[in-house]
C-alpha cells in the first residue's frame, strides 16, 4: 500500500472518530433549548437533537459548527476518489451492483430496524405514561420515516448511479475531468479556486432560495435544500484528483498541499471565522427574520470557503503525518463504514441514559463517545464473522479458516 493510499485509510479512520465524536456531544451544545422537544410535534427538531441535555458547554458548538460544514463535504471528497479506478476495473453495470449491495441494502435495517430503536428514548422523555404500543402508534403517525444519519447514504448512493450512467453514455468521462487535477502536485491553486467557484454557483443560489436550514423530507428520503449540488460538486473533484492518479496530484505525499500543511490550517481557521461570524449575526435575528441580502451573501461564501479550506485542511495533516501503519487504526478503517450504519442507537440510548447522572458536560459527552466507538465497533467485528451480518454492514465476509 502507497503511503497516500495509507493515510487515506488512517483519515477513513479518523472521519469516523470525528462522526461518532459529533452525534455524541449533540446532546450538550450551549445553543440548546432549554425543553426536549415531542415525538409527534411539528416542526420535529428531535430529528436533529434527539435528547436535550442540562448540561452544556458552548465549546462543544464550535466544533459541532465545524463539523457541519467541512465535515460531510471531506465524506463526499473521499467517496469520490476512487470511483473511476472502480468503473474502470469493472463495467457500468457491475460497479452499480456492487454500489446497490454496499450501500442501499445497509440502509434497509439502518432506517427500518435501528431508527425506530435509536429514537424510542426521545418519546420516553416527554411522555408521562410511556408504552411500546403507543410509541409505536407515534411514530408510525409521523408524516415521514427518520432516516437519521442515512441521510449521507441516499445522496452517495444517487451520485453513484449518476457516475455509473455518466459512464455507461461518456466512457471517458474520467479521464478528461481528471485533466483539472493535473499539475495539482505543485500547484494546487487552480484546482482549489475551480472547487471553491463551483461550489458557490452550487450552494449559494439554492441557500439564498431555500436558507441554509430548510430540509426536505419524503418517506425515508431526506436531503438539505441548499446542499446536494453542493456535495455533488465535492464528488465529482474526488472523481477528479482520483481519475488523475492519488500519487501524481493533490494528495501526494510530496505536493505543495501536505507539504504547506500550516497553511492549509490557518486557511481553515480564517474560513471558519468567515462563515461563522455572519451566521451568528443572522442567527440572532431569528428564523423569521433572514436579514439583510448582502449579509446573506457573505454567511453563504464563508460557508463555501469553509468548506474548501477545512476539508483540504484534514486531508493535508492526515496525508503529513497519519502514514505510519497501526493494527488498531488499520480495524478502525476496515469497520468505519460498519460503524457508521449502527452507531446512533448507542448515541441515543447512552445519552438518555446520562440525563439525571450529576456530571459535567464534557464528561458525559466523553462517556457518550466510548460507549458509542466500543459497542459500534464490536458489533460490527462480530457481524463480519457472519456472512449475511457482513453484507449488512456493507463489508465482505471473512473467510472462515479451516481446521484439520
Amino acid at each position: 500500500m502507497s503511503a497516500t493510499s495509507l493515510a487515506l485509510s488512517n483519515l477513513r479512520a479518523i472521519v469516523i472518530l470525528i462522526v461518532l465524536g459529533f452525534h455524541s456531544i449533540m446532546a450538550y451544545l450551549g445553543s440548546l433549548p432549554s425543553e426536549p422537544h415531542r415525538l409527534d410535534a411539528p416542526p420535529y427538531d428531535w430529528q436533529t437533537f434527539p435528547i436535550i441535555d442540562s448540561q452544556r458547554w458552548f465549546g462543544f458548538d464550535l466544533f459541532c459548527a465545524w463539523n457541519d460544514v467541512s465535515l460531510m463535504s471531506l465524506m463526499f471528497f473521499l467517496s469520490g476518489l476512487f470511483v473511476w479506478p472502480s468503473l474502470q476495473r469493472k463495467n457500468s453495470f457491475t460497479y452499480l451492483t456492487d454500489r446497490l449491495l454496499r450501500l442501499g441494502l445497509p440502509m434497509i435495517p439502518a432506517i427500518f430496524v435501528l431508527m425506530p430503536i435509536a429514537l424510542y428514548p426521545v418519546y420516553l422523555v416527554t411522555t408521562p405514561d410511556p408504552s411500546v404500543a403507543d410509541y409505536w402508534r407515534q411514530f408510525l403517525a409521523l408524516p415521514f420515516w427518520p432516516c437519521g444519519p442515512q441521510w449521507f447514504l441516499w445522496q452517495l448512493l444517487i451520485l453513484n448511479i449518476v457516475a455509473a450512467a455518466l459512464h455507461k453514455v461518456y466512457p471517458t468521462w474520467g479521464i478528461h475531468l481528471g485533466k483539472l487535477a493535473a499539475n495539482t502536485r505543485t500547484d494546487p491553486v487552480r484546482f482549489i479556486l475551480i472547487l471553491t467557484a463551483a461550489s458557490a454557483l452550487a450552494y449559494v443560489p439554492m441557500a439564498l432560495i431555500y436558507s441554509p436550514w430548510a430540509w426536505y423530507q419524503y418517506s425515508a428520503f431526506a436531503f438539505q435544500w441548499c446542499r446536494p449540488l453542493h456535495y455533488t460538486v465535492y464528488f465529482f473533484a474526488g472523481a477528479a484528483v482520483g481519475a488523475y492518479g492519488l500519487e501524481r496530484g493533490l494528495l501526494a505525499t510530496d505536493s505543495v498541499l501536505v507539504r504547506r500543511w500550516p497553511l492549509a490550517v490557518g486557511a481553515a481557521v480564517l474560513g471558519l471565522a468567515l462563515w461563522m461570524t455572519p451566521t451568528a449575526i443572522l442567527m440572532e435575528g431569528g428564523n423569521d427574520n433572514p436579514g439583510p441580502l448582502w449579509l446573506q451573501l457573505a454567511a453563504n461564501l464563508g460557508f463555501v470557503v469553509c468548506c474548501a479550506s477545512g476539508c483540504l485542511a484534514l486531508i493535508a495533516v492526515c496525508i503529513r503525518f497519519a502514514t505510519n501503519r497501526r493494527r488498531w487504526l488499520d480495524s478502525l478503517s476496515a469497520n468505519a463504514y460498519g460503524m457508521y450504519i449502527v452507531h446512533y442507537p448507542f448515541v441515543v440510548w447512552m445519552q438518555y441514559a446520562l440525563l439525571n447522572a450529576p456530571l459535567p458536560a464534557i464528561v458525559k459527552a466523553a462517556l457518550v463517545f466510548a460507549v458509542a466507538v466500543a459497542s459500534s465497533w464490536a458489533l460490527v467485528e462480530t457481524l463480519r464473522n457472519i456472512p449475511l451480518g457482513a453484507r449488512l454492514v456493507g463489508a465482505e465476509p471473512r473467510a472462515v479458516a479451516k481446521t484439520s
